[in-house]
């Protein structure tokens, strides 16, 4: 069992108190109000999102949107989950093979079946437990996910440091094959990625815009030259990328940014923040 590692830091690690945590989250000015069972009309599925991972206090609200969103629309079976591998511990992409989870809301069980069609179809994917230890860009999402979707759900923890194009490229279409190879609605992928980090404001923002322009036209190629050329320090950049590659694959309809902040919207103080996005994709 994988033990929390950022409970008491980046949430709370009572149970109660966690809970009201994501309650604030939730019904924060930021987040989306309420949990409602209401697709949008028009669309058929959310098999994709780009949630933040930051501390509860300052991101929680935004990564409520996409979680709500999810909601709206399915509840699904197995959360695909890659982030950044922030130590560079452990394999360049590491999957975490079998066995549970456990967050102060409960334990999770890893989708074993779906790790194994994964790592059939992706060279780059090596089995590495210990990667995980401290990594906080999947956990923190966990207990959303119980919260809103209950502890039944399954899990598919994947962390990366070698963030490249034929990575996310090979990622994106195995996950989009895994993804249409089942029950619509039954595996979502969530991408998790905070943006730009440590500039007043308003830099942030801009920075973050000109990064989730080519995300919201599904273009690869524009983002990772977005993310080069001006220099936005998005830590999930790999993720990310998978995500516009496997909803290409999929013929994705279309692209919502739900939520853009900062840390600075949460916190107030706005000289060195963190870009935050909630953004989801609709089959």
């Amino acid at each position: 069992m994988r033990k929390p590692a950022v409970a008491g830091a980046f949430y709370e690690a009572d149970k109660d108190k966690l809970i009201k945590q994501i309650e604030w989250s939730i019904s924060h000015s930021l987040g989306p109000g309420q949990l409602i069972r209401q697709p949008r009309e028009g669309y058929k599925a959310v098999p994709i999102v780009i949630v933040p991972h930051a501390g509860y206090i300052y991101s929680g609200p935004v990564a409520a949107m996409s979680f709500v969103e999810i909601y709206r629309f399915h509840k699904p079976k197995t959360f695909i989950l890659i982030g950044p591998n922030h130590y560079g511990v452990g394999a360049p992409v590491a999957i975490y093979p079998e066995g549970t989870w456990e967050t102060p809301l409960g334990v999770v069980e890893v989708d074993s079946d779906v790790t194994k069609e994964l790592m059939s179809r992706v060279k780059y994917l090596e089995p590495d437990v210990y990667a995980f230890t401290q990594e906080h860009s999947i956990e923190v999402q966990l207990p959303f996910i119980q919260y809103i979707f209950g502890n039944d759900v399954k899990i598919v923890p994947i962390i990366i440091w070698r963030q490249t194009k034929e990575v996310a490229r090979d990622l994106g279409n195995a996950i989009a094959d895994v993804i249409s190879g089942h029950e619509l609605g039954s595996i979502v992928y969530v991408a998790s990625s905070d943006w730009n980090h440590y500039e007043p404001h308003e830099i942030t923002t801009e920075k973050d815009m000109r990064a989730i322009d080519p995300v919201l036209r599904l273009d690869e190629d524009s983002f990772f030259d977005a993310i080069e050329r001006y220099d936005v320090s998005a830590c999930g950049y790999g993720a990310i990328a998978t995500a516009i590659i496997a909803a290409k694959k999929l013929g994705v309809r279309n692209v919502i940014l739900l939520r853009h902040a900062t840390s600075g919207d949460t916190s107030g103080y706005t000289l060195e923040t963190v870009g935050y996005a909630s953004i989801a994709f609709y089959l």
